[in-house]
């Protein structure tokens, strides 16, 4: 079986997670409410405080949708109680960036700003310049939306400026050596 799986989902308390009767999974919590449609050979069954998915057979796609939901059904669970973040920095002489409301607005180098609107959802925060702090509970548009921010000007390797990800490393180059 699936080592991912097979590990039951805790539920942290004020936390609920209904299961409707064509599969598809709610969870609400204090940070809002996600739903999930699940495949129909999945079964997916709220056992007092914890949340258990099986699958009916070894085939190989039962296998790959057994932990591909549990962990779906995981991330909106921490989603909805904890909430995600990702965290970008902005690299490079005059870079900053400013959230005012549901709106991030950007200096990067280019001619104009760089202006993002927030889904209803997700939060902007700048605790300093440089900072960016991409937050909500839905784990996927999190991620995406802090890929867009980044792609808008991607860490380039020689002097290491743009924007990039908290954790991130960026391997330098050398750049070009002198005739000798």
């Amino acid at each position: 079986m699936s080592r991912i799986g097979r590990a039951p989902i805790a539920i942290p308390a004020g936390v609920t997670v209904t299961v409707s009767n064509d599969n598809i999974v709610t969870v609400k919590g204090p940070k809002g409410t996600l739903s999930q449609d699940v495949n129909k050979n999945i079964t997916v069954k709220v056992e007092g405080n914890t949340v258990v998915v099986t699958r009916p057979n070894d085939e190989k796609q039962n296998r790959a949708f057994h932990g591909l939901y549990r962990s779906l059904i995981a991330n909106m669970v921490t989603g909805v109680s904890t909430g995600f973040t990702k965290t970008l920095n902005l690299v490079g002489t005059g870079y900053r960036a400013e959230a005012k409301g549901d709106t991030l607005n950007i200096t990067i180098g280019y001619s104009h700003p760089v202006i993002f609107k927030a889904d209803a959802d997700i939060a902007f925060a700048t605790p300093n310049q440089t900072t960016i702090t991409v937050s909500g509970a839905d784990k996927q548009k999190v991620g995406n939306i802090a890929a867009d921010i980044r792609a808008v000007r991607k860490p380039e390797p020689y002097h290491g400026k743009g924007i990039k990800y908290d954790t991130e490393v960026v391997r330098r180059k050398e750049g070009k050596t002198g005739k000798k």
